[in-house]
C-alpha cells in the first residue's frame, strides 16, 4: 500500500503556552476526518502527519464547537475513531489505535539521512504489512516499537526511493535514502517562481548539479559548457580570470551583445558576475530558452535567461562543510619551431647579404648548426602552475530561522609566468519566519578578485602583430650565431640588432613579462532582500529590493625592462590607473495567487511592477615618459605628460508584468504572460515595449490510452510562442555625442586660440526596441519508470528591428550610427537523452547526452546593403582587409578572403632566357604585378576569369558558427567509489589561424624571426612543394583559405574519480561524511586544428568568431581534493 504524508508548514513559531491554548471553532456535519483536520491545521498553524490511505477510511464527523482548546477539538474528532493522536511541539501525529499483542515488543531506533549525510525530517518508518508506523524528527532520528524482531521495516519519503530492510534482531538501524532517479514532481526554478517539472509548458533546462560540481573550476560558466543542449559556451582563450561567452540558441544580434540575462537569487543582471559566485554555493541553474519562459523578463529576455539559485539553510543541527582541492596545470601543446639548422638556412635565404655576417662567422658553416640545441623560449615563458581552492560553509536553523554562510579562497597561477587570478568571496543567505503570515529573506554576496599578468593577445592592438606576447616567444631566434646564446637570455634587446632597432623591434619576452605590472582588481557586491506576506492562504504579496556595486580598478606600469617601456619605445616608461564603478538598485513587487478548484482545475496567477536603475562612471589617467621608474605606479604623477579621463552614465527600466498558469488535473496546461518595459535608453515616444507569450502542454501519459502502456512513464507535448526584447545599446544611443575642448584649436583673426568640438557619434531619435519572436515545439518522453528520458525541441527565432551599428554615407562625417534595421533568423533542433543503464545495490551507471543544432541566417540589413564587413584589429597591414562578413541569406561571422590555389610552379612560366621566368599570359596573377610573380609564390583562384586576383575575387572562405555542439556524460558508482567522465564537442566551425600569417611564411619578411617547424618544407627549387610558398613569396597582404582550418573538436573535458568513506569510518572520525577525489580537466582533445587549442576566439563577437592569434593556452589540470561534512 502506498504511504504518503501531508506536512503543512504554515507557521514556524516556537510553541508557547498561549499557542497550546489556541482556540478552535468547528461546525461540521457528516464531514470527512481529513477535511476537519485540514481546518484545524489552518486555525492552529500546527503540522499534521497522517497516513492518507488509512485516514480516507475514517468515520465521518459531525461536530459543533466554538473557541475550544486544540486538545478538546481533537478529542471530539477522534471520538469513536480507530485512531489516536499525539502532540509533539508543533506537530500532531495521527496513528492507528494498536491493540497490544500478547508477545514481546521490540524497540528499534536509528537515524535517517540523505546521500549528503543530512538528517531527513518527516521520513516515514513503517512495519511492513501493518498499521504500525512513525516519522523521523528534525535531526533524522526515529523510534518504532514492533511485535516481531524478524519483520521488515519500510523507510520512505516523498522525493526519495523507498527502502525495505529486515530487522534481523537488530535494535539500531540507520538508513540513507537516495533521491528518486526521476521525480515528476521535481520543482524547477523559472522566472518569478517555481513549477513542477511535469507542469512545465516552456523549454527550460535544468543543469545536473551533481555532474556540475565534479568539475574543479573557478566559476559556473566554465562548467556549463556542453551540459545543456542549445547553449554555446566559448572563451576567448585560457587567460586566468577570463570570462566565457554564453549564447543561447544562436546569435540574434549582429553588432550588439548576445549574452543572456542572468538572474541570481531573483536579481536580474546583464553581467553574470561569473567570477564573483563560488560554484559550490550554487543549488540550481535553470536555462530558460523559449519565449514562453523568457517573456516574463520582456526587455532583456531575447537572448535567453539563466537563473542561478544559491544554497539555503535547512532546519536542523548546524552542518559545517569544507571543500578543497589543490592541483597543477601544464601547457597541453607547445608549437614546433624551426631547429637552429633550419632557422639559419632560412635566414640565409631571406637575407643573403647580412645573414652570413651574423651566422657564418668564426669559421662556422651551415652544418655547424645541425647538432646545436638552441633556445626555445616556450620552455621559459610557460610554467607548471599551481591552483588551489578552499570553501567553507555553515548551514542550519530551526523552524523560524534558517541560515547559510560560506566563504571561498581561490588562487590560480597562470601558465605564463607572472600571470594568474585570485579571489576572496563570501556569501550569507538568511530566511526568517516573522509570523504565520510574514516571511523574510536576505541574500548577500561579496567578492574581491584580482587578475594579473601579461595578456598575450592584446584586445585593442591595431598597430602591429609584434606587440603580442607569442610573437616574441615563437619568433625569438634560437641561436645568436656570433655570440654566446646566453646573451639572448640576459638582455632585453637582441644585441645583434643594435643600430637597427626600429627596423626590427625585438625584445626578450621573458624579461619583459617578469617586469610588467598589469592588474585588474574587482570588488563586487550584490545584496537582495525579500518580504513575503500571506494575505490569504491563496494570495501572497512579495516585495523585494536589492543593490549591486561593481568597482573595477585597472593598473598598468611598464618600466625600462619591458617591451612597452624600454628606451626604444616612443612613450618611454609609462603606466595608467583607471577605475570603473557601477551601482544599481532593484525593486520588485508581485502578487501571487494559487488556487485549486473542484474537479481538478488549478490556477496560478502573478502580477507585478518592477523598477531598476544603474549609474556608472569611469575615471583615471595615463602617464608617459615617467622620470622615476623605481617608484612604479606611485611615480606616475611625476610625469608631465598626463592624459585624464572622467565620464559617467546611467539608465533606468520600469516594468509591468503578469502571468497565468492553468492546468486541468495536470493533464492539459496553459501558460500566458505579458510584460511591458520602459527603458531610458530610447527616446521619449519609443521607450515602452510590450512582450506577450503563450504556451500549452498536454501530458499524454495521463490519458486512458497511455495508462495501459506501462512502459511509458511520461509523454508530454509542448507548444509555445512569444515576443521578447533587447535594449543592449549605449545608455544614450538615441542622442548625438560631442567631445568639447579638442586640441590644438584654431586662432581666428590671429587672436587667442580657441579649442573646438568634435562629433563622436550620431544619435537616432527614432531608435526603439529590438524584438525577437520565437516559436517552440517540444516533446518530453519517459520510458520504463523514467529510466530512459528524452527531451526534444524544435524552434524558430526571428529577431527584427535589429539594434544595428549601421553604416552612414561618407558625407555625414560619422561612419556609423545605431538604427533599427535588419532581421536575423535562428532555427534549430535540440535533443537531451538521459538513461539509467544499470541500477543495482552496489553498481550504478547513468548516461546523459545532449546535442544542439542551430542554423543562423541574416534576412535583412540596412537599406541597399547586402553585407556588413568587419576587420580584425591585430595589425595595421590587415586592418583594412575585412576578415569577416555578415551577408544577406548567410550566417553571421563568415570569413572572407581569397581561395588559395597552391603555389606557382615552373610550369606556370615561360623561360625566354635561362633563369628568367615570365608568368604565362593564361595564368592569373596573385595580386602582385605580373612581372614580379616568381616560381614558388603563393597562388590564388581567379573567380571572375580576368586573370588578375583583386578585390573582385574575394569570397567566403570559412564560417565561425558551428553546425552543432554538445556533451556526453557517463556517471558510475560502485559501492563507495564514483567515476564521472565528461566529453564536450563542437563541430562544423572554422578557425582563422592568423598565427600562420606570421609564422608560416613571415608575411613582412622580418629578419631573425623564427617560424613554425613545417616552414622547413617550403617551396625551394629542389623541393617544389605546393603547400608552402618560397621564402619571400607571400604576395600582397591578404586573408586566404590557406589559413582557414577546421575548428571541430572532441574534448575529454573532465574525469573525476572519488571515494566516500563508509558510515562506520565516519562515525569513528566524528564526522558526518568525507569524500576524497582526483580530477583531470582538458585531458585529451581530438582535432585537426594545427594551432595550440581549437577552443579559441580572441575577438569573440557575433561578427568575428574563431579568430586565433597569440592566444593564451588552456591548461591541462590535475587536482586532488576532498568534501568534508562535520
Amino acid at each position: 500500500m502506498r504511504l504518503s504524508y501531508l506536512l503543512c508548514l504554515i507557521s514556524l513559531n516556537a510553541l508557547s503556552a498561549a499557542s497550546v491554548a489556541q482556540k478552535i471553532t468547528l461546525n461540521k456535519k457528516n464531514a470527512s476526518l481529513k477535511e476537519t483536520l485540514n481546518d484545524i491545521r489552518h486555525q492552529s498553524g500546527y503540522n499534521i502527519f497522517y497516513d492518507v490511505d488509512l485516514i480516507n477510511h475514517a468515520k465521518q464527523i459531525s461536530i459543533n464547537v466554538k473557541n475550544v482548546s486544540l486538545e478538546e477539538a481533537l478529542n471530539k474528532c477522534f471520538l469513536e475513531q480507530p485512531f489516536s493522536y499525539k502532540i509533539d511541539k508543533q506537530t500532531i501525529l495521527v496513528t492507528p489505535k494498536v491493540t497490544m499483542a500478547p508477545i514481546q515488543q521490540v524497540s528499534i531506533t536509528g537515524v535517517i539521512r540523505d546521500e549528503d549525510n543530512q538528517p531527513l525530517f518527516g521520513a516515514t518508518v513503517k512495519l511492513k504489512n501493518s498499521q504500525i508506523f512513525t516519522a523521523s524528527t528534525k535531526d533524522g532520528k526515529y523510534k518504532i516499537v514492533v511485535p516481531d524482531q524478524n519483520a521488515i521495516l519500510v523507510f520512505s519519503m516523498i522525493g526519495f526511493d523507498t527502502q525495505e530492510l529486515p530487522i534481523a534482531g537488530k535494535t539500531t538501524i540507520n538508513v540513507t535514502l537516495k533521491p528518486k532517479k526521476t521525480d515528476l514532481n521535481e520543482v524547477v526554478v523559472i522566472g518569478y517562481g517555481t513549477v513542477k517539472r511535469t507542469d512545465l509548458t516552456g523549454s527550460v533546462a535544468e543543469v545536473n548539479m551533481k555532474d556540475f560540481n565534479k568539475a574543479s573550476v573557478k566559476s559556473y560558466d566554465e562548467a556549463l559548457a556542453g551540459r545543456v543542449a542549445g547553449v554555446s559556451v566559448s572563451g576567448n582563450d585560457g587567460q586566468p580570470g577570463g570570462v566565457n561567452n554564453i549564447v543561447i540558441r544562436g546569435y540574434g544580434s549582429i553588432t550588439q551583445d548576445n549574452s543572456p540575462l542572468y538572474v541570481v537569487d531573483g536579481f536580474p543582471l546583464e553581467d553574470g558576475m561569473n567570477n564573483s559566485i563560488n560554484p559550490t554555493d550554487i543549488e540550481s541553474i535553470s536555462v530558460l530558452k523559449d519565449a514562453s519562459s523568457t517573456a516574463i523578463y520582456g526587455a532583456r529576455g531575447a537572448n535567453g535567461v539563466i537563473i542561478i539559485t544559491t544554497k539555503k539553510g535547512k532546519a536542523g543541527m548546524p552542518v559545517l562543510g569544507f571543500d578543497a582541492y589543490y592541483g597543477v596545470q601544464n601547457v597541453v601543446k607547445k608549437m614546433d619551431l624551426l631547429s637552429p639548422y633550419e632557422f639559419v638556412k632560412y635566414q640565409l635565404e631571406l637575407n643573403p647579404t647580412i645573414a652570413p655576417q651574423t651566422y657564418l662567422t668564426q669559421g662556422k658553416t651551415l652544418d655547424s648548426y645541425k647538432d646545436v640545441k638552441g633556445i626555445n623560449l616556450q620552455d621559459l615563458i610557460y610554467q607548471t602552475a599551481p591552483v588551489q581552492n578552499y570553501s567553507i560553509s555553515l548551514r542550519g536553523g530551526n523552524d523560524k530561522t534558517r541560515y547559510a554562510i560560506s566563504g571561498n579562497i581561490f588562487d590560480q597561477r597562470g601558465l605564463v609566468i607572472n600571470s594568474g587570478f585570485k579571489r576572496y568571496q563570501g556569501r550569507m543567505n538568511l530566511d526568517q519566519t516573522i509570523s504565520k503570515k510574514l516571511k523574510a529573506s536576505v541574500n548577500v554576496n561579496y567578492s574581491n578578485s584580482k587578475s594579473y599578468g601579461v595578456s598575450p593577445s592584446e584586445p585593442t592592438s591595431n598597430v602591429s602583430y609584434s606587440n603580442n606576447l607569442f610573437y616574441a616567444v615563437w619568433g625569438y631566434r634560437p641561436v645568436t650565431g656570433r655570440d654566446n646564446d646566453d646573451v639572448l637570455l640576459d638582455n632585453l634587446i637582441d644585441p645583434s640588432l643594435e643600430g637597427n632597432l626600429f627596423a626590427d623591434y625585438r625584445v626578450n619576452p621573458v624579461i619583459s613579462a617578469k617586469n610588467e605590472v598589469l592588474n585588474a582588481i574587482t570588488d563586487n557586491l550584490i545584496a537582495n532582500g525579500v518580504l513575503v506576506y500571506s494575505i490569504t492562504p491563496d494570495l501572497s504579496l512579495r516585495i523585494s529590493g536589492g543593490v549591486t556595486r561593481n568597482a573595477r580598478k585597472t593598473e598598468s606600469f611598464f618600466n625600462s625592462m619591458t617591451s612597452r617601456g624600454s628606451i626604444y619605445n616612443t612613450f618611454g616608461v609609462n603606466g595608467s590607473i583607471y577605475t570603473a564603478v557601477s551601482n544599481s538598485w532593484l525593486n520588485e513587487n508581485t502578487l501571487n495567487y494559487k488556487k485549486s478548484f473542484k474537479g481538478g482545475h488549478n490556477l496560478t496567477a502573478l502580477g507585478g511592477y518592477t523598477m531598476q536603475a544603474l549609474q556608472s562612471g569611469r575615471y583615471g589617467f595615463s602617464a608617459t615618459s615617467v622620470p622615476n621608474e623605481a617608484l612604479g605606479l606611485d611615480g606616475l604623477d611625476q610625469s608631465a605628460l598626463l592624459s585624464a579621463v572622467s565620464l559617467s552614465s546611467r539608465w533606468g527600466l520600469a516594468s509591468f508584468l503578469g502571468r497565468v498558469n492553468y492546468d486541468y488535473k495536470s493533464k492539459y496546461l496553459l501558460t500566458a504572460s505579458i510584460r511591458a518595459d520602459g527603458s531610458s535608453k530610447f527616446a521619449p515616444g519609443h521607450r515602452w515595449g510590450t512582450f506577450p507569450s503563450a504556451s500549452i502542454a498536454w501530458n499524454m501519459n495521463k490519458e486512458e490510452l497511455f495508462a495501459k502502456m506501462n512502459f511509458i512513464s511520461e509523454a508530454k507535448l509542448r507548444i509555445s510562442y512569444g515576443l521578447t526584447g533587447n535594449n543592449r545599446i549605449a545608455d544614450f544611443g538615441y542622442l548625438s555625442q560631442i567631445t568639447l575642448g579638442v586640441l590644438p584649436g584654431y586662432s581666428y583673426n590671429n587672436g587667442a586660440t580657441s579649442t573646438g568640438s568634435q562629433l563622436n557619434s550620431m544619435g537616432n531619435p527614432d531608435l526603439k526596441w529590438e524584438t525577437t519572436a520565437q516559436t517552440n515545439i517540444g516533446y518530453d518522453l519517459g520510458l520504463f519508470k523514467n529510466r530512459v528520458m528524452l527531451t526534444a525541441d524544435v524552434y524558430r527565432k526571428t529577431t527584427k528591428d535589429l539594434l544595428l551599428m549601421a553604416n552612414l554615407p561618407f558625407t555625414m562625417g560619422i561612419g556609423s550610427a545605431f538604427k533599427n534595421v535588419g532581421k536575423v533568423q535562428n532555427e534549430g533542433l535540440e535533443f537531451t537523452l538521459t538513461t539509467v543503464n544499470v541500477s543495482t545495490k552496489d553498481f550504478n551507471w547513468k548516461t546523459s547526452f545532449n546535442i544542439g543544432f542551430n542554423r543562423n541566417k541574416v534576412l535583412e540589413l540596412t537599406e541597399n546593403q547586402e553585407e556588413i564587413l568587419s576587420p580584425v584589429l591585430f595589425d595595421f597591414s590587415y586592418n583594412s582587409l575585412f576578415a569577416y562578413t555578415a551577408q544577406k541569406g548567410q550566417p553571421v561571422a563568415q570569413m572572407r578572403g581569397y581561395l588559395w590555389d597552391g603555389v606557382y610552379q615552373y610550369s606556370d612560366f615561360d623561360q625566354p632566357t635561362p633563369g628568367n621566368y615570365v608568368l604565362k599570359s593564361t595564368v592569373t596573377t596573385n595580386g602582385t604585378a605580373r612581372a614580379n610573380v616568381k616560381p614558388g609564390d603563393i597562388k590564388y583562384k581567379d573567380l571572375n576569369g580576368d586573370l588578375v586576383v583583386n578585390a573582385s575575387d574575394i569570397t567566403t572562405i570559412g564560417k565561425g558558427v558551428p553546425l552543432h555542439t554538445g556533451g556526453f556524460v557517463n556517471d558510475f558508482t560502485y559501492k563507495n567509489f564514483d567515476l564521472n567522465i565528461f566529453f564536450q564537442w563542437s563541430y562544423g566551425n572554422d578557425l582563422l589561424n592568423a598565427n600562420r600569417l606570421v609564422f608560416e611564411g613571415n608575411g613582412k619578411n622580418t629578419i631573425s624571426l623564427n617560424q613554425f617547424a613545417n616552414w622547413a618544407d617550403r617551396w625551394q627549387p629542389d623541393n617544389p612543394s605546393n603547400n608552402l610558398f618560397r621564402t619571400g613569396g607571400q604576395g600582397p597582404f591578404a586573408y586566404s583559405s590557406r589559413i582557414i582550418e577546421d575548428g571541430s573538436y572532441l574534448r575529454l573535458k573532465t574525469v573525476t574519480l572519488g571515494y566516500k568513506i563508509g558510515d562506520a569510518s565516519a562515525k569513528k572520525l566524528a564526522i558526518k561524511s568525507l569524500r576524497v577525489f582526483a580530477s583531470a580537466q582538458n585531458l585529451l582533445t581530438w582535432t585537426n586544428y594545427s594551432g595550440p587549442d581549437p577552443e579559441v576566439s580572441i575577438r569573440n563577437s557575433a561578427l568575428t568568431l574563431g579568430f586565433d592569434y597569440s592566444a593564451y593556452p588552456r591548461p591541462r589540470m590535475l587536482t586532488f581534493g576532498l568534501n568534508l561534512v562535520l
